[in-house]
């Protein structure tokens, strides 16, 4: 027999690890960090590139929320059963929170406010086109696009950490996931002890504002408040039941009657239920304004109302804008005026038009398309005959506006490019406020009494040479100013308007209507679209135009109203010295054409009635003929040698959330139609 062989063992299969193998089942505790750091970085990144204002406090807070949406990132990132599928998902989670907060990061550079989700949706068409325009603007500085970079950086990290050190999935997921969701209800359960501080509470509940939960607690807070919001269908208010004071004068020589409609409101409060119930309640509780010696000053007399692009008080000079100066000057003056910025142009043509804040954003005129539009002016002189028209020089769809201003009340409808105006207006961009004019103003000159309501476009950014045709057009009027070449665009593009004023007189007199009509001109909003930057505080040119350093929203909404008459211009001019806002235009043009109106039903005032002066805005700013009060700070400083009586504040506040909440429930319902239908 032969030798037998021996046989070679087989060698059992052996794994060598590697040393970060026996780390591997803390990878999972690594990817949570990771996306509880990024979302912390991100609502930093944000918060120091338009806000910066913040306490230690606040940054405790922050992270406690981001520990909170880090944890629900990271079981949905998750759900996929493969590594590579787990990697994918959090690469798409990883850039599409840096998209997040870049396109918040832009609409806020581009309008100066963040948009809530109503805004974006309502007003698409305007974000999306300013949002692509700000993009170009970024694409051609290197600073932009290293903050950009900075937004991207978690994602080109996270895949390089993946590339070069294979982050691999959980050896133990049951106990990983039982120890975070028990981390997670701890992190609940801090955020709700904060909910329990009483700023936090009013912040998140009783005083919301979409801008300064987003301010003060992050993006994703606010977009979960303002989704849950839109989710669940919020209704109803919170009143606090409270009387606004009276301007007390010493000896009245003439008694006034009251501002109001025969509508017994507490009869009506028994009737209904829900919101209707609480707002009929809430004006119960009103005393109406008095008439008084301006009361049907215009009665009879035709009305053309002008909401101004981007227009503010400095454009406004007895050389450059002789027509502009002549109005303001030789009319009513209104020395301490505000148009509160809140959304952008449509926020601003709602609070002109229905003299109420768009609680809604950008949707609250879109929702009015459908109510019962019962004291806009447009309604109102319509049902005394008035002939009445509505145009726009833009897209008469932008906004959506060939909805909404079909239903404000004029007779005649609306007009813009593209329905009718496209005929008489050249393409260009901005479209001519000028042009828009001379085609109209014929439309209605042989039609007494008229309504007009313009919406203008000239004054838009950019306030550049070659970007702006306005700016281009009226160069030579500017060039030598002691301005930035920004602001000299700016003005340049303004000057426009100017001509169209200057036109409109000239028809007017030509037609014997210039002391038969009423010209009123406000403001959409300031004219954020000067400053690339986005914080109060870091607007160079903003603050070049205004003369001072824009370091309040107070400071940076001031503006100017116009409210002229042709037969006020040979008498003293009538001078408005104490806080007044947008929300007082319907009220007092409602008086100066002693039109039948109820003053409780506005939040605004008649300026020359016996309501206590107000300005008030969505971040709770207010300023009364008494001192003025930071809603952010919440610090009052009262005017020089005024007496405060006590709880002063305390009852101003109240009746702020009053007029705010009174705002929300009226877009909640159409509470005029159940008034009046």
């Amino acid at each position: 027999m032969g030798k037998k062989r021996k046989q070679k063992r087989k060698q059992p299969n052996i794994v060598y690890l590697k040393p970060k193998a026996k780390v591997e089942e803390y990878q999972d505790f690594f990817n949570l960090g990771f996306f509880v750091f990024t979302i912390f970085y991100f609502e930093c990144l944000l918060h120091f590139f338009t806000t910066r204002i913040a306490s230690p406090f606040y940054y405790v807070r922050l992270f406690c929320l981001s520990l909170l949406f880090g944890i629900v990132v990271y079981f949905l990132s998750s759900l996929s059963k493969t590594t590579k599928g787990k990697y994918y998902l959090r690469m798409l989670w990883l850039v599409g929170l840096a998209v997040l907060f870049l396109v918040h990061y832009f609409i806020f550079l581009q309008f100066k406010v963040f948009y809530d989700v109503n805004t974006v949706v309502a007003g698409a068409g305007g974000v999306v086109t300013g949002f692509y325009r700000q993009i170009g603007r970024l694409l051609g500085t290197p600073s932009s696009l290293f903050k950009i970079f900075l937004f991207f950086l978690p994602a080109i990290i996270y895949a390089l950490l993946h590339r070069f050190y294979a982050i691999h999935d959980p050896l133990h997921p049951r106990r990983t996931n039982l120890f975070l969701i028990c981390f997670l209800l701890i992190v609940m359960g801090i955020y709700q002890y904060f909910s329990f501080f009483p700023h936090e509470k009013e912040d998140l509940y009783e005083r919301y504002n979409f801008q300064n939960v987003i301010s003060k607690y992050g993006l994703l807070t606010g977009l979960g408040s303002d989704i849950s919001k839109l989710l669940f269908k919020e209704e109803g208010t919170n009143f606090e039941v409270i009387q606004e004071e009276e301007i007390q004068e010493e000896e009245p020589v003439t008694v006034y009657e009251p501002n109001q409609l025969d509508i017994n409101f507490e009869k009506l409060a028994k009737e209904t239920t829900g919101t209707l119930q609480e707002l009929n309640a809430y004006v119960a509780t009103q005393k109406p304004s008095l008439k008084n010696e301006y009361t049907g000053l215009f009665k009879g007399k035709n009305l053309i109302f002008i909401t101004a692009e981007a227009f503010t008080k400095e454009v406004i000079d007895k050389d450059r804008t002789p027509t502009l100066y002549r109005l303001a000057t030789k009319g009513i003056q209104f020395l301490d005026y505000y148009q509160p910025s809140t959304s952008g142009t449509t926020g601003g043509e709602y609070e002109n038009i229905f003299g109420m804040l768009p609680t809604l954003g950008g949707a609250s005129m879109k929702k009015t398309a459908s109510f019962h539009n019962y004291f806009t002016m447009g309604s109102q002189l319509n049902r005394l005959g008035y002939e009445g028209w509505a145009f726009h020089n833009n897209d008469y769809t932008f906004y959506d506006r060939h909805i909404t201003h079909n239903q404000l009340g004029y007779s005649h409808g609306y007009m813009a490019y593209g329905n009718g105006l496209e005929e008489y207006i050249t393409d260009q961009w901005p479209q001519s406020d000028l042009e828009m004019l001379q085609a109209t103003v014929p439309m209605y000159l042989d039609h007494t009494p008229f309504n007009i309501y313009y919406m203008s476009v000239s004054g838009h950014n950019g306030y550049t040479y070659g970007e702006n045709r306005m700016s281009e057009k009226h160069w030579d009027a500017v060039k030598d100013l002691p301005y930035s070449e920004r602001v000299k665009g700016y003005l340049a593009a303004n000057l426009e308007l100017e001509d169209a004023l200057t036109y409109l007189l000239e028809q007017l007199e030509q037609a014997n209507l210039i002391n038969d009509t009423v010209i009123v001109v406000a403001a959409d909003h300031f004219p954020y679209g000067l400053d690339e930057d986005a914080m109060l505080g870091e607007m160079p040119y903003l603050s070049e135009l205004y003369g001072y350093p824009v370091d309040e929203i107070m400071e940076r909404d001031h503006n100017q109203l116009i409210l002229w008459c042709g037969a006020l211009e040979d008498k003293e001019p009538i001078i408005v010295d104490t806080p007044t806002s947008s929300l007082d235009i319907l009220p007092t043009l409602s008086n100066l054409f002693g039109l039948e109106w109820d003053s409780r039903l506005l939040p605004g005032r008649d300026v020359f009635s016996n309501r206590e002066p107000l300005f008030f805005d969505l971040n709770y700013n207010w300023k009364s003929d008494k001192g003025t009060y930071n809603g952010w700070t919440r610090q009052f400083i009262p005017k020089e040698d005024a007496i405060i009586p006590v709880d002063y504040v305390e009852r101003m506040n109240a009746i702020v959330q009053n007029k705010i909440q009174y705002c929300k429930g009226c877009l909640q319902v159409d509470y005029f139609g159940s008034l009046f239908e």
